[in-house]
């Protein structure tokens, strides 16, 4: 069962509000790696966070349907879950104290690619189920943290990603010895960004491997929280 959980700012608001995509390969969830610290950091901010806990078919982005038919169909579970959620946060924008254009979600691994799905994919993936759905599902700015499904076979860009000048501005951010999901998540996506004129910031460092959330402390890449806030600065969203 899908879940969202807001946290309320602890500094003065600042308006803003991010949906927290917790990583896990789309099996399990990192829900305290990369998802109660994320908020602890976001909130100590200023910023609204909403942490959801979406539904993970165990191994791939779909969860397929039961059928008895040939061709099992396949439903994107997890986007589904996360645009509901956008909907929902931006319908309550009065109630939560935020405003409705500046809700932008972050995600980490296989929650990085959630990211570049709700930020590329608008139309719904599932079927309305009251009002709040005919709200926009797009997120005004994007932060990507080690995504991974991206880069497909052959180091090609994954077809389903269509990215346009539509698509938010992006934060993007990896290490180059990641093992889990290759550079090449972030190189291509960030290609793609650069052909269609949207705006994008991108960190590629050396050491960090994979899944370091806020713990690594060894490595230059941990100063990545104080990079995404100048960026969200910049970009006028604190």
């Amino acid at each position: 069962m899908p879940t969202m959980t807001v946290y309320a700012p602890k500094a003065p608001g600042t308006g803003a509000a991010v949906v927290v995509f917790p990583g896990g390969g789309f099996r399990v969830l990192a829900m305290d790696l990369e998802g109660t610290e994320i908020c602890d950091w976001l909130t100590s901010q200023g910023i609204t966070c909403v942490l959801l806990k979406y539904r993970v078919p165990g191994g791939n982005h779909y969860w397929d349907d039961k059928c008895q038919c040939a061709i099992t169909p396949k439903v994107p579970r997890a986007l589904q879950d996360a645009q509901r959620t956008i909907r929902l946060v931006r319908s309550k924008a009065r109630e939560l104290s935020i405003d409705p254009g500046k809700i932008g979600v972050i995600g980490f691994s296989a929650g990085g690619y959630l990211v570049a799905q709700t930020s590329n994919i608008f139309a719904s993936t599932y079927k309305p189920v009251d009002a709040i759905d005919k709200l926009s599902s797009r997120p005004d700015f994007a932060i990507a943290l080690y995504p991974g499904h991206l880069c497909r076979a052959g180091e090609k860009f994954d077809a389903s990603i269509r990215v346009t000048k539509q698509t938010p501005p992006t934060f993007l951010l990896q290490a180059w010895d990641d093992p889990v999901d290759p550079i090449c998540n972030s190189t291509l996506y960030a290609r793609e960004l650069d052909r269609a004129g949207v705006p994008a910031e991108v960190h590629l460092f050396a050491k960090g491997g994979h899944a370091f959330g806020l713990r690594d402390k060894d490595h230059p890449i941990s100063s990545w929280p104080s990079l995404v806030e100048n960026w969200l600065k910049d970009i006028g969203m604190l």
